[in-house]
């Protein structure tokens, strides 16, 4: 194959064949691996959903045993309060109650009665009948009475709690100086006299030990739990505040929180915690790509669910990374072939495709013979009617037609000459239109007046024109719709008149009216002005003027400030259009900053804008530096947005117009 060289972007493709052959691959690649991904979602999902209906497997069989003995614990707290209540005005029978309880209940670790203040005047302020197992599986009960010396739970606030309360609940957890290293946890009920008011309160002792027999779920023998045990799965329990009850970690249990460990209420972990905490119902939280949920450092699956009768929450913990493994293995297994399969289709397709674009390197050498001028230079035949013999039938016809195109090229390139020089000319006689000589009233000190128009283009629509009339500066600033030639028609037009109209009318309204309705007559092509008419007062400094659609000017004196402007309408859309007109007085030393939208809509490369706010700091900044003169304002906004722009094409004519009122002194002396 022959290598042709260029002389601007160097050496040509060694092998189109090659290049399609890449193409193919590569969409056969992206074909593959989106079915690749589906499928791998579909085994995701299956793996999830085989883990959940285990995790909830394993959680129910988990809380099973400790609801049955929190139900015992429960059933024989309440099946006992009617024989307490019996046996009040006996108190020396209430210590063989609570024995019974213990004997008849092996969850039960002790069960005591503890009475209000001073209720039995002869046993004197406390008394707590209690029983006592002498260890946790021992038969034995040991039955006291508990004394303030040994336990003054009268000031104790599960006591005070539990007399104010109507029904049986469970406590808090706690320790005890004979259970320091394992936490107890109690059921206590109100205990309520003959005229139903609560005397004491019967607590029901049971240790966590025995509800929660393990934070793992090593003890389960069938083989789903073997697994697990070996993968660092646990389970862990928390009450309604978020304590824990049960965690693998024992230093956590009664001593932590898990808000201590899920304090940002807004992370997955934060909102498992609350959901915990505050639902009461079953549910699970799976750790995604946007939203981990990381237990312990480790995104996980959390299944969890309510203990029956408690206000408490048992969950299972299961790191992401197992149940992900089954994916990765069959996506492992889906890039295997895919590769395997794009390596046989490479070599098979490359090598017909070389076969098949032959031709299109013979067609490639003549069409390079004819670039170079050559245009009569044969043109290789070919066997099959295909899109390459349509390839080289249409570079015969443009050899043929080279010449024609050439010659009416020479023609066009001179016309296009003679309507530059015609742009030129019109850019000429447009800029002549506009006040180009400044200070324009040398003679005034009252007056400081400097402006400037850069067009988009050769021609644009951007105006703004000044004059003096019985002591008043009458001045516009105006923002054709459109460029080129038809704007800056319709901006000569609208020049003109302004001229024209503010020679006899003294009120800015009136002008932007008059102008109005003469360019809204027989406006086919729908332009419009946004115009900004002002009259300034030189002998008072006061200023009226009407807004027809333009961007409200700067004052800059005193501080920077936007002058306030009704929100009419645009020159030339409506005929008998009601124009507003305001006015407010102008300090001496107060400059007038107008402008176009090309000055606060220029972008840069990046399409970002100049916008309102840099034109704000550089006039606070000119102000702080008493350099707020019209030409300095120009001149620095000018330097500024060229700065911002740097290298993009000016997309707005870019207009401005400043006047500094100075003072009531009107001619030199």
């Amino acid at each position: 194959m022959r290598l042709f060289k260029s002389k601007d972007k160097g050496p040509y493709p060694k092998s189109f064949a090659k290049r399609l052959t890449r193409r193919i691959m590569v969409t056969l690649f992206i074909t593959m691996s989106v079915v690749s991904l589906i499928i791998y979602g579909i085994a995701w999902i299956i793996v999830m959903g085989n883990a959940v209906v285990l995790s909830d497997s394993i959680l129910t069989n988990k809380l099973q045993p400790t609801e049955k003995k929190l139900t015992e614990v429960y059933t024989a707290a309440v099946n006992t309060v009617p024989d307490i209540e019996n046996s009040l005005n006996r108190p020396d029978r209430l210590r063989s109650i609570m024995k019974h309880i213990v004997e008849l209940n092996p969850s039960v670790r002790s069960c005591g009665l503890s009475f209000r203040e001073n209720y039995y005047a002869d046993k004197g302020r406390w008394f707590c009948p209690y029983a006592i197992r002498s260890d946790s599986n021992s038969t034995v009960v040991n039955t006291q009475t508990l004394d303030g010396k040994t336990n003054d739970y009268l000031r104790a606030e599960w006591f005070q709690k539990a007399l104010k309360s109507k029904e049986g609940h469970w406590s808090k957890p706690f320790f005890t100086g004979q259970h320091k290293d394992t936490a107890l946890v109690a059921y206590l009920i109100p205990i309520r006299d003959g005229r139903d008011s609560t005397v004491a309160v019967l607590g029901v002792d049971v240790l966590m030990s025995q509800l929660f027999p393990s934070a793992s779920i090593e003890n389960y023998s069938d083989s789903a739990g073997k697994w697990a045990a070996e993968k660092e799965i646990y389970f862990f329990a928390i009450d309604s505040t978020g304590t824990y009850l049960r965690h693998p970690d024992r230093t956590r249990v009664v001593r932590k929180n898990i808000f201590d460990y899920a304090t940002d209420s807004t992370t997955a972990y934060g909102r498992l915690a609350n959901a915990m905490t505050a639902s009461g119902k079953k549910g699970k939280y799976i750790s995604t790509d946007d939203d981990e949920l990381m237990v312990e450092g480790e995104e996980v699956y959390v299944s969890y669910e309510p203990v029956e009768h408690t206000p408490w929450t048992m969950a299972l913990v299961i790191p992401r990374f197992f149940i992900n493994v089954f994916t990765w293995m069959l996506g492992g297994f889906l890039l295997f072939f895919i590769l395997l399969g794009l390596i046989v289709v490479y070599f098979a397709g490359r090598r017909g495709i070389k076969k098949v674009s032959k031709p299109l390197n013979q067609l490639a050498a003549s069409a390079d013979e004819v670039a170079k001028g050559h245009f009569d230079t044969p043109l290789p035949l070919m066997k099959h009617r295909d899109e390459i013999h349509q390839l080289r039938d249409s570079f015969e016809n443009m050899q043929h037609s080279l010449t024609k195109y050439i010659e009416e090229l020479k023609t066009t390139t001179a016309q296009k000459a003679s309507i530059e020089s015609e742009l030129n000319i019109a850019h000429d006689i447009q800029m002549s239109m506009l006040p180009k000589t400044f200070p324009p009233y040398p003679e005034r000190t009252d007056i400081d007046i400097y402006g400037s128009l850069t067009p988009a283009k050769g021609v644009g629509g951007d105006l703004f024109d000044f004059h003096i009339r019985d002591e008043k500066l009458y001045f516009c600033i105006g923002d054709v719709s459109g460029k080129g030639v038809p704007a800056s028609l319709f901006m000569a037009v609208t020049r003109s008149l302004f001229r024209n109209v503010s020679t006899y009318a003294s009120n800015p309204a009136d002008i932007v009216t008059a102008l109005n309705n003469a360019q809204a007559e027989g406006n086919d092509t729908n332009m419009f002005v946004t115009l900004f008419v002002g009259a300034l007062n030189l002998h008072t400094g006061l200023l009226t003027y009407c807004n027809a659609g333009h961007d409200a000017p700067l004052l800059v004196g005193r501080d920077v400030g936007q002058l306030p402007c009704d929100a009419n309408l645009p020159i030339g859309l409506f005929p008998d259009f009601k124009f507003t007109q305001q006015e407010i007085s102008i300090d001496p030393g107060t400059t007038i900053f107008l402008f176009t939208d090309g000055l606060n809509e220029a972008e840069n490369m990046e399409h970002a804008q100049f916008g309102d706010m840099r034109i704000w700091n550089t006039a606070k900044a000119l102000l702080a530096e008493g350099k707020h003169q019209p030409r300095s304002i120009i001149e620095v906004m000018t330097n500024q947005v060229h700065r911002f722009v740097g290298d993009a094409e000016q997309s707005d004519d870019l207009t401005m117009l400043a006047i500094q009122y100075k003072d009531n002194n009107k001619v030199k002396k």
